[in-house]
């Protein structure tokens, strides 16, 4: 069994920890919010987050980030925003030995690197695993069965972590790729936003089928043009994160797009959500986009209804009217 920190009293945060705690783990429980804490030691729960799921008694709880030293493993239930601020407060008390494991899914705004090399930068003595793919929290804490992929460049950290945290409801595979499977489990979330703005919108299966498969495609695109295996995206933290994250009622992305489609401003939508990582995301990867010159159209049409005060409807009628193409983009003589 492992001594296990958590930094981040979200859902999945918290979900983690109940995950873990049910399996035998020592789980400590960091939080920069005292009022969360204090919320969680006197109902036993985070309504707010996670509601109708009772933290086991035994995961501690604490605003002490030096709560990191001396863990197993420090798994970062941070949203991306915040990521670096709490990996370099946080790196100050770990102890080498420590493995430090992300699971925010997104880029970081204005540099646009992955949570991978945020953490390699605020952790240079730690060696470092990512886990993603399609694992809502409020699934994982009530032990539906889940599976999800680890990827690490130390596959020693990939099979320790993945038989560390593996048990009866949740699957772990180990993957290699590790910027593959960072970069489909935070473009996902632009897709799902897209999705959402479709459902909004009053489209049909058609049309959130279409925004999915091509969604992953130009996911796929983007990833190769930065070195990533394009097979990664037809797994777990590809295509599976995205089926789970486009079409779940328990998706923030998709809410928000829903309520977007609706008509909803964007600032209002994420603000009546909470956190919605595709938000950013979107303006990241479209930034990224240009400067490697890549073509991610419902990234741009996106991009436009969230920052330039285009309208969702308008948006689709562009993605239809682009001009017609072969599904592989290349012509039939394989020319592009």
């Amino acid at each position: 069994m492992a001594d296990i920190a958590i930094l981040g009293s979200g859902g999945f945060g918290l979900s983690l920890a109940v995950m873990c705690s049910n399996a035998g783990h020592t789980v400590t429980v960091w939080s920069k919010f005292q009022d969360e804490i204090d919320t969680i030691k006197r109902t036993g729960e985070l309504k707010a987050k996670l509601p109708g799921v009772k933290l086991p008694e035994k995961v501690a709880l604490t605003t002490d980030i030096s709560c990191v030293k001396g863990k197993d493993l420090i798994i970062m239930g941070i949203p991306t925003s915040f990521c670096r601020d709490v990996c370099e407060r946080a790196a100050k008390y770990a102890d080498g030995r420590s493995i430090v494991v992300n699971t925010a899914k997104g880029l970081e705004a204005g540099s646009l690197k992955t949570m991978s090399q945020v953490m390699e930068e605020t952790f240079p003595n730690n060696r470092y695993a990512i886990l993603t793919g399609p694992s809502h929290a409020e699934e994982l804490a009530r032990g539906i069965p889940t599976t999800i992929v680890v990827a690490s460049p130390d596959r020693e950290v990939s099979y320790y972590v993945q038989n560390t945290l593996t048990n009866r409801t949740f699957r772990i595979y180990v993957n290699d790729d590790v910027l593959g499977c960072e970069l489909g489990g935070s473009l996902k979330n632009i897709i799902a936003l897209a999705a959402g703005v479709s459902d909004g919108l009053g489209m049909g299966d058609n049309t959130k089928a279409a925004l999915m498969t091509r969604g992953i495609r130009e996911i796929s695109v983007l990833g190769a043009a930065l070195g990533a295996k394009t097979e990664t995206f037809a797994g777990l933290s590809g295509i599976g994160d995205l089926i789970v994250t486009c079409c779940s009622m328990h998706s923030r992305n998709r809410r928000a797009g829903i309520l977007i489609g609706q008509g909803v401003s964007p600032e209002e939508a994420v603000e009546r959500v909470g956190t919605v990582e595709g938000y950013a995301c979107t303006r990241n990867a479209y930034k990224l986009a240009k400067k490697m010159g890549i073509e991610m159209p419902i990234t741009e049409q996106l991009y436009k209804v969230l920052f330039e005060g285009g309208k969702a409807i308008n948006a689709i009628s562009a993605l239809m009217d682009r001009p017609s193409k072969n599904e592989t983009e290349s012509d039939f003589l394989g020319q592009k």
